[in-house]
Parts: structure tokens; C-alpha cells; sequence
């Protein structure tokens, strides 16, 4: 009589039978991939995490095709193992959502899926009565725009006083906001930003001493996408009394400043037929002489719509390039004034009174450019991204025949700036080099030295120190020396993620997220 084989025996046979080999080596050369990713230096936070997420992946779907076809399982067991694991994975999609970003790196968040979603409805908007104005631009502080009136996150007017933990910044006052990426623009004793409460966007003025609101402008659109989340991107321009503002959508409005009133509009992406970038519009209107100039869309032209401030009437149309993040900016170099515009695959400067493209550089690239070009009179400008796109030092030249050529003095990866600005002091730039500060050396690309971890923050030069603020919401003083790193002080202005531009004026600071706006007062070197 045969005797069955025992159930170990049968369980040491199923064993033998399959191909361990084949996932002991997926799992390690992905694990060895990781290894390799994690220690690169060349590559960006954001490129590793991408390496790493698409490693996974396919690790998984490797491992599954291993189970499902070389495993040497019997068939019924493969059949019941893969529909257990679509089962987890319908119960994950079910249960759990991705909630946008943690951080400039793209590290999601993932939350339960009963967990309320935020709209920004922060509560009623309670407005003061309002001030006869009889000109707001009677008393202009130092910020009445993005990155302050140069487009270059440079106040050399203040002296900030150093020593925080003596002289620590005083608030002033401190309130939940609306949704979005939008900073202030100062005015007088006016701030002006742009939030999305609930369904509404809003341009919104705000008191700088109190806080309290004056004058709230609506739009009823909401933008929004997975990564960066809901509410408008761009900051306000303050000119000759009157407030310009671009949405989330592409909404162009000029309002008046004193109160809030709508003088004219343009939905400048339906209007001309353009997609929209896929983080939304965050081109802060350019103001001068007789127009107003915003960039374009996700398309091959135009980049940039002109529109003359007195009724908002079309002025011209220029550029053949898809728009990229970044705002245009108006300088004069190698002897001509211009409009210098970072787009989706190259740098251009225009002219100003009929947008004509000057010169061209081709900076090609899939990813978004979002940092503002750095402008370095009277020949030179300075360009960064991330994406390990990197960073450039072009060089103007007018030549015989009256034209603009350019020229690339230098390139590398020493400045790998995603969204957060560059500010630059005798002859070096200072920014954050994918989350971390760095110094570098403009005559020659030299990075000087790299330290503090920040996050993909924002930096602005005031005097001869650098105030960072934070990805993660506190905010940093920081030495703007080539020697080497020094933090002075820090101090908690807000308490979670933060991709708005702070603004000194008058030595206050205001700083907001899209959860709270605060105003500290500095201290300051008193003459």
C-alpha cells in the first residue's frame, strides 16, 4: 500500500519547484537602483523621487509577472494570488487619496478619503468701512509688486538688525486665508494678494498695520491640480492707482485700488484660444508705460499678450514659444530696453513697444522653469531650473547692424533652482539650490559653498543679509557672504508648507501660505 506523501514532504517539493531566484533579483537590483539614485549627486530631489517612484513600479509589476507566469505555482494558486492583490489594491483606492504635495520634491500625501477636503472657506470676509483714498500711490513702500519694484527680490533701503534673540521680530497680527501661491504687493499702507475661498476667486486688499479687509474682488472660477493644490498662483501689480491681477485661469483684471472696483477685464487664455499650464497661470502682470503685459499658454505662441491699461484693448502679440512659470521682466541691456521672458524651451527679449523678439536662446526642456530671470546690467542675465536643467550665465551683445546677440558664457548644475528665487549681492548669486542654500560665483559658475537646509523657499536680499523664507514656514537670516554659511537667526513665522514670497516694507514682514497670513515687525539698525 503507497503512503501519501506527508504535508511537509509535499510543501518541501512546492518549494524546490519555484523560482525564488528570479524575485531575490528583482528585489535587489531595485533595491541596489534606489542605492544608486539616492547617492547621485548630479540628479535633483525631484528627478530621484521620480527614479524612485517609476523603480517601484516596476519592481511590482515585475514581481507580479513573476508570480503570474514563472513562479511554477499551481495554476489555481497564481489565479487566487492575483485576484487578492487587485482586491488590495481596489480596497487602497477606496479608502485612501492623494492629497498634493508635501514639499517642492513632490512627496505625496496621502489621506483617508472621508477626510473633508480644503476649499479655503475660511469664513465670511469681514469688511471695515473704507478710508476716503485720495491717491494710493501717494505713500509706495518698497514692494509694489512681485519680488518688489525690480522684479529682483533686492531692498537695499533697510538695515536689518541681526541679533534675533535679543531684538526677535514682533507680531503684528495673524489670521487664517484663502487657498493659494499668490504673495502681497504693498502699496502705502494697502497689501493686496489673491486667494481662493470656496468657489470664489478673490483679489483681496488688506490693512498692513491691522490685517483687517478693505475691499475684496470676486471671480467665480476655481483653479486646481493634484501636486500644487486649488486657489491662484501669481502676485498682484500696484500702478498709478490701480491693482492687476491674473487668476488661476487666466482671468486678467485691472481693478481700482482704493476701492476694488473693476475698470476692465480680459479671460486672456479663452479670449485667445490657449491651453492652460498644467500648475495653472502664476504670471504676475509686467506694468509700464502704457500697457500691461502678461505671458501666454500651453502652446506654441503667442507667449506673451500685451494690453493697454486705460481700457484693456489688445496692443500686441509676440513670442512663438509654449509659456513657462515664470513672469516676464523689463530691462535695458546692451543698450536696448527689452522684455526679457524665460518661456517653456528658450529665453527671449522682446521689445517692448511692439513685442518683436530681439534675440533668442534656446534653452530646451520638458519640465517646468518657474524662477525669475536674473537680470545683470548692463549685458548679462542669470537663469536656473530644476529638473537638473541647471544653471546659465548668457552674455548681450549689440552688434553693427543694431541688433541683440547672445551668447552662453558659462553652464552648469551649481544652481538647481525649482520655483524659488535668486538674489544677487557683489558679484555672487545666492538661491537654493534644490532646497539647500548655496552661493555661486557669476564671473565663473564657482559654487562657493552650499549649506542650510530650507526647502524650495524663497530668499530676498535685505541690505546685506539674506531672509529666507522656509518651505517648512519658519524664516532664516542668513549672511549674504561668499566666505562661507551663517545662519543669524530663525524664527517660526508659520508652521506648515510655504511656497509664497515673503515682502519687507517699511520693516514690517508679511508672510502667508494657503492657510494663514502674518505681519512681524523687524528689528532694525537703528542710524
Amino acid at each position: 500500500m503507497n503512503e501519501q506523501p506527508s504535508l511537509v514532504a509535499r510543501l518541501g517539493a512546492l518549494l524546490k519547484r519555484i523560482r525564488w531566484w528570479i524575485p531575490a533579483v528583482i528585489v535587489a537590483l531595485a533595491f541596489a537602483n534606489r542605492l544608486r539614485i539616492r547617492s547621485s549627486t548630479e540628479l535633483d530631489g525631484n528627478t530621484k523621487g521620480m527614479q524612485i517612484a517609476l523603480t517601484f513600479l516596476v519592481t511590482i509589476v515585475l514581481l507580479v509577472l513573476w508570480f503570474a507566469f514563472f513562479s511554477r505555482l499551481r495554476w489555481r494558486v497564481r489565479i487566487a494570488g492575483i485576484l487578492l492583490f487587485g482586491l488590495f489594491i481596489f480596497g487602497l483606492t477606496r479608502l485612501l487619496r492623494f492629497d498634493g504635495a508635501a514639499d517642492g520634491n513632490g512627496s505625496p500625501i496621502i489621506v483617508w478619503k472621508w477626510k473633508p477636503k480644503r476649499t479655503g472657506d475660511v469664513g465670511p470676509l469681514k469688511i471695515i468701512a473704507l478710508t476716503p483714498v485720495t491717491n494710493i500711490d501717494a505713500v509706495v513702500g518698497d514692494d509694489s509688486g512681485y519680488l518688489g519694484p525690480n522684479r529682483n527680490g533686492i531692498l537695499e533701503k533697510l538695515s536689518l538688525n541681526p541679533d534675533w534673540t535679543a531684538h526677535p521680530p514682533q507680531p503684528l497680527w495673524r489670521q487664517p486665508i484663502g487657498l493659494g501661491w499668490s504673495s502681497f504687493a504693498v502699496s502705502g499702507q494697502r497689501a493686496f494678494t489673491q486667494e481662493q475661498r470656496g468657489e470664489n476667486e478673490l483679489v483681496v486688499c488688506y490693512e498692513l498695520a491691522s490685517g483687517s479687509v478693505l475691499w475684496a474682488h470676486t471671480n467665480r472660477v476655481r483653479f486646481g491640480e493634484p501636486l500644487g493644490g486649488d486657489g491662484p498662483r501669481a502676485t498682484p501689480t500696484i500702478s498709478g492707482g490701480r491693482v492687476y491681477a491674473v487668476g488661476g485661469t487666466g482671468i486678467l483684471d485691472c481693478l481700482d485700488a482704493a476701492t476694488g472696483k473693476l475698470i476692465w477685464s480680459h479671460d486672456t487664455l479663452k479670449e485667445n484660444s490657449l491651453p492652460n499650464l498644467p500648475f495653472g497661470k502664476t504670471c504676475s502682470p509686467l506694468v509700464f508705460d502704457d500697457l500691461v503685459v502678461v505671458t501666454g499658454g500651453e502652446t506654441n505662441g503667442p507667449s506673451l499678450l500685451a494690453y493697454h491699461l486705460k481700457d484693456g484693448s489688445s496692443a500686441w502679440q509676440a513670442g512663438t514659444d509654449k509659456t513657462s512659470f515664470s513672469s516676464p521682466t523689463l530691462a535695458t541691456l546692451a543698450g536696448k530696453r527689452q522684455i526679457v521672458c524665460v518661456n517653456g524651451g528658450s529665453v527671449t527679449g522682446h521689445d517692448p513697444s511692439c513685442g518683436a523678439v530681439l534675440w533668442t536662446y534656446a534653452w530646451k526642456g520638458d519640465w517646468p522653469k518657474c524662477t525669475q530671470p536674473v537680470v545683470l546690467p548692463p549685458d548679462r542675465i542669470f537663469v536656473a531650473a530644476s529638473f537638473n536643467a541647471g544653471c546659465i550665465l548668457l552674455q548681450l551683445t549689440s552688434t553693427s547692424d543694431g541688433k541683440v546677440s547672445v551668447a552662453e558664457k558659462w553652464k552648469n548644475r551649481n544652481m538647481k533652482s525649482e520655483f524659488s528665487n535668486i538674489v544677487t549681492r557683489e558679484g555672487f548669486a545666492y538661491g537654493l539650490d534644490d532646497g539647500i542654500l548655496a552661493c555661486v560665483d557669476l564671473a565663473t559658475g564657482e559654487r562657493k559653498w552650499k549649506d542650510g537646509h530650507y526647502g524650495h523657499g524663497h530668499v530676498l536680499l535685505v541690505g546685506d543679509l539674506l531672509l529666507i523664507q522656509t518651505e517648512q514656514g519658519p524664516v532664516a537670516l542668513v549672511e549674504a557672504k561668499p566666505s562661507g554659511f551663517k545662519e543669524l537667526g530663525n524664527f517660526a513665522a508659520l508652521q506648515s508648507k510655504t511656497w509664497n514670497v515673503p515682502v519687507v516694507v517699511d520693516g514690517c514682514l508679511l508672510v502667508r501660505n494657503d492657510q494663514n497670513a502674518a505681519c512681524y515687525k523687524l528689528p532694525l539698525v537703528q542710524p
